[in-house]
């Protein structure tokens, strides 16, 4: 691209020159660009290219004596460089956002897998619990009831209403008639909000 802007506005020059030093004149330039051309082939480095390019482009504006040429070409140049700089530093940043992304992706994975863990254990202490229970139930079905009415009696509340849940509404009667009395009318309460 710089190569091209800038072979445009050396070719662009040597056309106005050109056209004002006339029909004669032009042939002679155009005579004495190809012979120095052809004499001078050199390979450059790029910043010597440019710096090349730069001082031909002004010993020909200098010659026209146009120093807003010159000044609008260098002008031009230096937007290409910012350019080209800023391209850079995009590219740079759309790396570090690539990069970032991937990061946070990971460590939602991460997060997920902790997460379904987790999850599986408290669904494990939920399944182990209800298995406890369901063996007390079994447990106190086959006691006598006033034996069941002090073993609930003793057990945390929590855990005696979802026994008693559990069991049937005849051994549920003799039982709360069996404990005592403060204690069968929490129970009873903790009983009566958990059927809602």
């Amino acid at each position: 691209m710089k190569v091209f802007l800038v072979s445009l506005i050396f070719f662009s020059l040597s056309f106005a020159i050109m056209a004002e030093e006339g029909a004669v004149t032009k042939k002679a330039d155009a005579r004495s660009i190809s012979a120095a051309t052809q004499e001078t082939k050199r390979f450059y480095t790029e910043s010597e290219f440019k710096k090349a390019v730069m001082d031909e482009i002004e010993r020909q504006m200098r010659r026209l004596g146009q120093s807003k040429l010159i000044d609008l070409s260098k002008e031009l140049l230096e937007k290409e460089d910012k350019i080209k700089l800023k391209e850079l530093e995009l590219q740079r940043q759309e790396e570090q956002f690539k990069l970032s992304s991937r990061q946070f992706q990971d460590k939602v994975k991460a997060f997920e897998a902790t997460q379904n863990k987790f999850i599986g254990c408290v669904e494990d202490l939920e399944q182990k619990k209800n298995n406890r229970v369901k063996h007390m139930v079994e447990v106190i079905s086959g006691m006598k009831p006033d034996t069941a009415a002090h073993v609930l009696s003793v057990q945390d509340s929590e855990i005696s209403v979802e026994i008693i849940s559990q069991l049937e509404p005849a051994k549920i009667s003799k039982i709360f008639n069996l404990m005592d009395k403060e204690i069968s009318a929490r129970l009873q309460k903790q009983y009566m909000n958990m059927k809602r």
